[in-house]
């Protein structure tokens, strides 16, 4: 049982007789008791002055003499006008740290048959370019927030929509086919994703360049491009391709694989998976015969030029386009048809959209859409809309091929992570694979951390240097001091230590001891915040407070050479479970924490 609801039956217990008055549970206010002041945990006591009909002060200490007498779990206390600080027994500290010790999984809450079944969908890449680092953002936050949602007892299934169909990939293609001399990511040595990305930047060269030729025979801008041969190209192959005409069908599919091979490497390297992965090209008819039947049913109108619209002016928005007057299908309709796949797929009870918040609006249009449409999650779904990512130096743009690659971030933060270690003389003594390992795990470790530390709302700028450092608020700093207590660990149990299964209680803590034991607790209601409020920086930033807490711990506190046995034993203890809440906290978040560094 928590301390905390055990102090909150003791009050209600103490309530009733000391004042005849039953109160509920809500009404018992327990917080953390300020830093400046002594003790663990504060009971505001205005809620209960009408009943005692003295003042706050004489209210709180007979509720404190109360609580003395009858309850083991408080040593003291003190009085600050209304609140009642109370001092926790060290015995119910070690009561504690025994109940979270018994649990492997402490904190996270397992799924069961009767849970609710979340379905989360986040990196949606275009197939015409690799994955950059507005990307790393995206599959960061989507996969983190899938592991915190399922340690809040949800099933979870984890979803992808590539968007594989379109103008932008025809310009890949056409580039390929008129550029490319049959070059392949064999005959290349070049990662399919990346070999598609360089046709497409060179699509808008060979673009910009003829713009220009005309512009220079004496068009404006806007008449170069309506005439631009390469752009009328690239639309005919887009009709052909929606036609189902068979070389253009089987190049796209050929360039479109050497796309999904290069995803899947990079997926692998960052660590994100998914359960069941959409394509556009077999939503997009799916959402053409929704918007068929709402338009039958009346909630869609049609236009003269043949264009299917929403009117949503009852709902403070506008007119929305659904269908272009040649049929043609945009992103809505795109989104409908998948909501109308994925449901006959899974009995879906809620969905998250992790998408950025350039596209708040279509989400709270698709919303409306979708409820109008009949889905049940329509109305309830959620856009977790996030901010951009820049580096310091400004800015990124794909087809001038500026974008920061996620594969060369990867193997930057990797070389870094050795570069910084090695003169740190972290990897002294280690194997060359060992080394390589752990410039992996730091290395990727730091970049997550650094990107999921931050509130997903806000822009942010990711420094790569700056996440490397192996102090401050940092996964480096994170993951040394959980390999740091590795070591503890390793040397007690050479020195044939073996921690009990219950440490006995009869031990006078310190404060900070206890305190250590208080914050290792709170992990339990940082992962239900975090689940609640869809937030993976509370993890992150709980899990960095708390190795900050330790280090200050195995600074002032001797462990190993403790002379008191009992003592030693239980800051063994102590220190293995804050192990175990990083280990589990980084975990959430997808952050590998190396054993030795």
């Amino acid at each position: 049982m928590k301390i905390e609801d055990k102090l909150v039956e003791s009050v209600i217990n103490g309530l009733k007789a000391l004042y005849g008055q039953e109160v509920p549970v809500k009404m018992v206010q327990l917080q953390k008791t300020k830093k400046e002041f002594e003790g663990h945990l504060t009971l505001v006591v205005f809620p209960f002055l009408k009943m005692s009909k003295k003042g706050p002060e004489q209210t709180a200490l007979e509720i404190g003499e109360y609580l003395k007498a009858n309850e083991p779990a408080v040593a003291a206390f003190n009085v600050i006008k209304g609140f009642l600080n109370l001092t926790i027994a060290s015995a119910t500290w070690i009561e504690l740290l025994n109940g979270i010790q018994a649990d492997e999984q402490y904190g996270l809450v397992k799924a069961t048959e009767k849970s609710p079944l979340v379905m989360i969908e986040y990196s949606s890449p275009n197939t015409n370019k690799p994955l950059h680092l507005g990307h790393v953002r995206n599959n960061l936050l989507g996969n983190a927030l899938a592991n915190i949602v399922a340690a809040n007892g949800n099933k979870v299934v984890k979803t992808n929509i590539v968007n594989d169909r379109g103008i932008h990939i025809c310009k890949s293609m056409l580039a390929w086919k008129k550029y490319g001399n049959g070059e392949t990511p064999e005959n290349s040595g070049k990662k399919g994703d990346h070999l598609v990305g360089d046709y497409y930047v060179s699509f808008d060269k060979h673009y910009k360049a003829e713009i220009a030729g005309l512009m220079a025979k004496g068009m404006t801008k806007e008449e170069a491009e309506a005439a631009s041969p390469l752009m009328q190209e690239a639309r005919e192959m887009l009709v052909k391709w929606e036609a189902g005409d068979p070389e253009v069908r089987a190049l796209w599919t050929m360039m479109n694989n050497w796309v999904y091979a290069g995803f899947d490497e990079t997926y692998k390297k960052m660590g994100v998976s998914f359960d069941k992965i959409y394509y556009e090209s077999d939503t997009y008819l799916e959402g053409k015969e929704k918007v068929m039947e709402g338009l039958e049913k009346g909630f869609f109108f049609k236009k003269e030029d043949g264009s299917v619209w929403a009117d949503l002016t009852a709902e403070g928005l506008d007119h929305k386009l659904l269908l272009r007057g040649d049929g043609t299908s945009v992103y809505m309709t795109q989104d409908i048809g998948t909501a109308k796949l994925r449901f006959a797929d899974y009995p879906i009870d809620k969905m998250i959209y992790v998408v950025g918040n350039e596209q708040n609006y279509h989400f709270q249009v698709l919303s409306i859409l979708l409820d109008k449409l009949g889905f049940e999650w329509g109305k309830g779904l959620v856009h977790f809309s996030y901010g951009m990512v820049e580096l310091p130096e400004g800015k990124m743009k794909s087809r001038e091929g500026t974008v920061v690659d996620a594969d060369d971030l990867m193997e930057e933060m990797i070389a870094t992570a050795k570069e910084t270690s090695e003169e740190l003389g972290k990897l002294d003594g280690l194997t060359k694979e060992e080394a390589d390992d752990i410039a992996r795990i730091v290395g990727l470790g730091a970049l997550k951390y650094f990107i999921l530390k931050v509130d997903a709302r806000k822009n942010m700028t990711f420094n790569p240097k700056e996440s490397i450092d192996f102090n401050g608020n940092t996964g480096p700093f994170i993951q040394y001091t959980y390999a740091r207590i590795q070591s503890v660990l390793r040397k007690a149990k050479e020195s044939g230590i073996v921690i009990p299964k219950e440490i006995p209680a009869g031990i006078q803590l310190s404060e900070k001891e206890e305190g250590l034991i208080q914050m290792v607790a709170d992990f339990a209601a940082t992962v239900k915040q975090a689940g609640e409020d869809y937030s993976p920086s509370i993890i992150a930033n709980y899990t960095y407070d708390l190795v900050k807490e330790y280090n200050q711990f195995y600074h002032d506190f001797s462990i190993l050479r403790e002379e008191n046995e009992a003592l030693k034993i239980f800051r063994i203890a102590l220190s293995a479970n804050v192990a175990k809440v990083v280990r589990l906290g980084m975990g959430l978040l997808g952050i590998e924490v190396p054993s030795r560094m």
